[in-house]
């Protein structure tokens, strides 16, 4: 499987990852997704944003997401738009 390279913008991930830090990630192709792994996805409202956020819980195929910046109005998240389908989901951090 062909890796791809993200590149982390904004404070949301800080400070496990920081504006600017370039990460691995593997393509998403139906592999099992774990609590705690950083997902990348299209934004529920606007899929001309990608995002990266941590997955906090896992239901009925679909994601809690969260930032791991402490500050809550550091990240747009999951409390924000609520629970992200798999479907969404582009690659997975390795």
């Amino acid at each position: 499987m062909e890796k791809m390279q993200v590149t982390i913008r904004g404070d949301s991930m800080w400070p496990s990852l920081k504006d600017g830090q370039e990460i691995i990630c593997s393509p998403y192709n139906g592999q099992t997704i774990f609590l705690n792994q950083v997902v990348i996805f299209t934004h529920p409202f606007n899929n001309s944003i990608i995002a990266a956020k941590r997955v906090k819980q896992i239901q009925d195929r679909k994601l809690f997401v969260e930032g791991d910046n402490p500050d809550p109005t550091a990240s747009d998240d999951s409390h924000n738009f609520g629970w992200i389908n798999f479907e969404s989901v582009i690659a997975v951090a390795d």
